[in-house]
């Protein structure tokens, strides 16, 4: 089998890193989730300093080049994504040609669920052991309402996306298990 890239988009909340941890016990895929490079970055900037973005980014590009360039099998990895700008689909874009251009086959999912459902899950014990910026709740579902206020956090419906490999779940009533059957099962990991 060939090397695997599987991208997981949605807002905050809706499950990514939950179902790449589930999607990650049931293949041999790696999970990255985004708040991995973000906390570390944390530690040493403050998220408005420039040095923050530096070197959250330059966390990441590394990670995806070994995973694109070594023998692992694959990497999950997530990301929330706003659908109204261009620069998102190019940072994915570049991803999935790094991975591409070294034989990997790439694939998209997108999550949604309800708004309600979202600030529960904002509270769950996993999200708040693995993200440590997410652990001021009152803070977390203030950013939470202000980004999603600001940006589109999902497609619309019967949008045409330029992700060729690429499904998108409504995961509002979904154990996240249930959700990375789906995806082992649509992409064939």
């Amino acid at each position: 089998m060939s090397k695997q890239l599987v991208i997981i988009l949605g807002p905050h909340a809706v499950g990514k890193m939950t179902v790449g941890q589930e999607l990650a016990k049931i293949t041999s895929l790696r999970l990255f989730h985004n708040h991995m490079s973000i906390e570390l970055a944390r530690k040493l900037f403050d998220h408005r300093e420039p040095e923050w973005r530096v070197l959250n980014g330059a966390i990441r590009q590394t990670v995806f080049e070994l995973f694109a360039e070594g023998d692992l099998p694959g990497l999950i990895f997530t990301y929330m994504f706003a659908f109204d700008e261009q620069s998102e689909y190019d940072y994915i874009s570049g991803i999935i040609e790094l991975f591409k251009s070294k034989g990997a086959e790439c694939h998209v999912v997108e999550l949604c669920a309800d708004l309600d459902v979202r600030l529960v899950r904002n509270k769950s014990e996993n999200r708040l052991l693995h993200k440590e910026s997410k652990r001021n709740i009152e803070w977390s579902e203030r950013e939470m309402l202000k980004t999603s206020e600001k940006y589109r956090l999902n497609s619309r419906e019967g949008e045409k996306l330029p992700f060729e490999s690429y499904v998108k779940i409504d995961n509002t009533h979904l154990a996240p298990d249930v959700v990375a059957k789906m995806i082992k099962e649509r992409f064939e990991l």
